[in-house]
């Protein structure tokens, strides 16, 4: 397994280390090479970087090193930017290795990799010989520098042919995720969905009760809708207790915000939890709100309110309203919408034996699609058609 990790962890780093996990509980023998975007310090570690984004000799020897020493069956490569870079396809060429790169992101059609641009959705970079939009509106960390190395990488490897000749399958963890993938430019024939997955909450032995608080959970930043959600509470009189878990560069302000509209008995921010703890505020949470306001490649955090028996309120579009069932796992509002979102938030309040049906629901779809017996499997079968090929 190849992975770049980002400076701040989230979902993608979760999920690497949890299939390096279950691979290594029923036998498989795994490596994984991680290279961390921490080691980009000064402006000669932003240069270096940059040119390493676009193609590093240095981690083609690095990883063609390892694979002569592990002799691996398959390399699975989760993320390579900035720091692994592309060449590390052809480190796996060499030795004539299947290579399965799963999509985290919808980095190989955008430069910024979110298709979020003003705090909306944005597709148009998708299916671009050169992402021309993306540079000028500097899409990647705000920098038109930066973007242009993005949107350079992107074009150069398009033309190489790198991500039709040198990736033999691509997991992507939605069916909306995978249309888009397609609008890019990637071969349909290539891409197998396979959701992520979080281990059963039940072995943890937390008691479920049927909570008096809605629950936020995730990083308090724009792309989240998390500014949607204290919206609703602020424009619409909102007194529903609301549990707010998890940092991010908005935080300061919003406490602020709700500090001095007199809501601070009610809104309640708790900071960073581990993950036990988010299972028990889970456990314990009348139901999830999921307000992201970008598409979301998957929402690793909806499955893991699944597992618990809670249901979700959930944007309308991208992943997340294909993985929230209206009406069944939970509620949709209108993405971007306050006074959606407050409406279907004092619904859910007042109807607690019908969410208690969708947190039902849930759990089942849960056991149906997510677990780690489900993910071995599907990840199994991928693995096996690209070596048998």
């Amino acid at each position: 397994m190849l992975h770049n990790r980002y400076q701040y962890a989230g979902g993608e780093d979760s999920v690497v280390q949890a299939e390096k996990a279950l691979l290594e509980e029923k036998g498989h023998q795994v490596e994984l090479i991680e290279v961390s975007n921490n080691d980009i310090v000064g402006m000669k570690g932003r240069i270096n970087a940059a040119f390493s984004a676009i193609y590093s000799p240095a981690s083609k020897h690095y990883v063609s090193q390892a694979i002569a020493h592990f002799c691996p069956d398959v390399v699975h490569i989760h993320n390579f930017f900035p720091l692994l870079s592309p060449s590390v396809y052809d480190a796996c060429k060499i030795y004539q290795l299947p290579v399965v790169q799963t999509l985290h992101n919808y980095r190989l059609g955008c430069p910024n990799a979110m298709l979020f641009r003003n705090n909306t959705a944005c597709e148009d970079c998708l299916g671009k010989k050169i992402a021309w939009s993306g540079i000028l509106h500097a899409c990647y960390g705000g920098s038109h520098v930066q973007s242009t190395v993005a949107a350079a990488m992107l074009a150069v490897h398009w033309q190489r042919g790198t991500w039709h000749k040198s990736v033999d399958a691509y997991i992507a963890l939605t069916a909306f995720q995978k249309e888009r993938m397609v609008q890019a430019g990637l071969s349909r024939e290539k891409i197998h969905i396979k959701p992520n997955y979080i281990p059963d909450p039940q072995s943890l032995n937390i008691t479920k009760t049927n909570g008096e608080y809605a629950l936020f959970v995730g990083r308090i930043s724009p792309e989240k809708g998390i500014s949607t959600l204290l919206n609703a509470y602020l424009q619409n009189s909102l007194q529903i207790p609301l549990k707010i878990a998890g940092t991010g560069p908005l935080l300061e302000s919003l406490q602020a915000s709700i500090q001095s509209a007199g809501l601070g008995d009610v809104i309640q921010f708790l900071g960073q939890q581990d993950k036990i703890a988010v299972m028990q505020l889970m456990c314990n949470a009348r139901f999830l709100i999921f307000p992201s306001i970008w598409y979301e490649t998957f929402g690793l955090t909806i499955v893991e309110a699944f597992a618990c028996s809670l249901p979700v309120l959930a944007s309308n579009w991208g992943s997340m309203a294909e993985i929230v069932e209206n009406n069944v796992t939970g509620l949709h509002f209108q993405a971007g919408s306050s006074t959606d979102l407050a409406n279907k938030i004092r619904w859910a309040y007042e109807h607690p034996e019908e969410m208690i049906c969708m947190g039902k629901n849930a759990r089942s779809t849960y056991e149906a699609l997510y677990t780690f017996e489900h993910n071995y499997q599907q990840l199994i079968a991928i693995y096996q058609a690209v070596i048998d090929k």
